[in-house]
């Protein structure tokens, strides 16, 4: 009668924990705020990244501070880290009659104050005297400051095929092997035999 006794309590004991009376049900997950590519917040940060551009192709210190948060951190596709301050000070004292920056937007994910932008840009500019386009893709991070949105990360990475020949490092498109590759994932291409 004791192991009876015993065992009873011990379920009435374990069932508690296993079966709580004030259980929360698990949240839902998160809905993934990412803008379609008709949504009003790919109009909105468009239209910022456009006085982006502007401001970087007509030289223009104040537009440029409208858009740029003094927390900026920006890397290049070249792989320079500068802070806005750096930014404003190359715009200014760009003497390049060609340069003309570009920027589209393709996506926007809205994260509370916090926005990521994502898009294509087209970049044109001496190097050596000698004309250059680039292209590539870049994302952009907005926090929401004083009403308005200014950018506090900036990446652009160069995707076009003439990136080798600006460096004086012109690669051969019929002998290149390129193929995508993840670090320490080992690459796609190896033979395993």
């Amino acid at each position: 009668m004791t192991r009876l006794f015993s065992a009873a309590w011990a379920v009435l004991l374990i069932c508690p924990a296993a079966f709580p009376q004030n259980a929360v049900p698990p949240a839902a997950p998160a809905k993934s705020v990412a803008a379609s590519t008709h949504s009003p917040e790919i109009g909105q940060f468009q239209a910022i990244e456009d006085k982006w551009s502007q401001a970087d192709n007509k030289h223009d210190q104040f537009g440029l501070e409208l858009v740029l948060s003094p927390l900026l951190v920006n890397v290049a596709e070249n792989g320079d880290v500068t802070t806005r301050n750096q930014q404003v000070a190359q715009v200014i004292t760009n003497n390049d009659k060609l340069y003309f920056l570009s920027q589209k937007v393709i996506a926007v994910r809205m994260l509370g104050d916090v926005a990521v932008v994502s898009g294509t840009y087209l970049l044109r500019h001496r190097v050596n005297e000698k004309p250059v386009t680039d292209k590539g893709v870049f994302t952009h991070v907005y926090q929401r400051q004083r009403g308005g949105w200014m950018c506090i990360n900036a990446q652009r990475t160069l995707v076009s095929e003439n990136a080798g020949s600006r460096n004086g490092h012109e690669k051969d498109s019929k002998s290149s092997n390129a193929s995508f590759h993840v670090p320490f994932l080992g690459r796609g291409d190896k033979n395993t035999q």
